[in-house]
């Protein structure tokens, strides 16, 4: 697992726009080091990235403790890869599959 501060690009694999494979109006954006989803930015301080069962993964997480709970309760803090391709974003209370978005 390697620590990656806000400022530094995602894996190239997550780059892009992506949309919900259930709702295309749900877009989510990976833009250099930055996450943006339903048109909002995720104001995470620093990513988490590493390789899980060869799935590639990111966890975002914040520096504030005490606002933890609600940072993993109202922002994207997972974004994986599988190893077949697929790409999931999620947190405690949703998960979602996206489909990059054709140029």
């Amino acid at each position: 697992m390697e620590r990656l501060e806000r400022n530094e690009p995602f894996p190239s694999a997550m780059q892009g726009r992506w949309h919900d494979g259930e709702d295309a109006g749900a877009e989510l954006i990976i833009d250099g080091g930055e996450v943006h989803y339903l048109g909002q930015a995720t104001p995470y301080d620093y990513k988490v990235v590493g390789t899980d069962d060869d799935a590639l993964t990111v966890s975002l997480k914040i520096d504030d403790e005490a606002g933890e709970d609600d940072f993993q309760r109202s922002h994207i803090t997972e974004l994986v890869i599988t190893p077949e391709g697929d790409f999931h974003a999620y947190n405690v209370k949703f998960a979602r599959q996206f489909v990059r978005v054709s140029a």
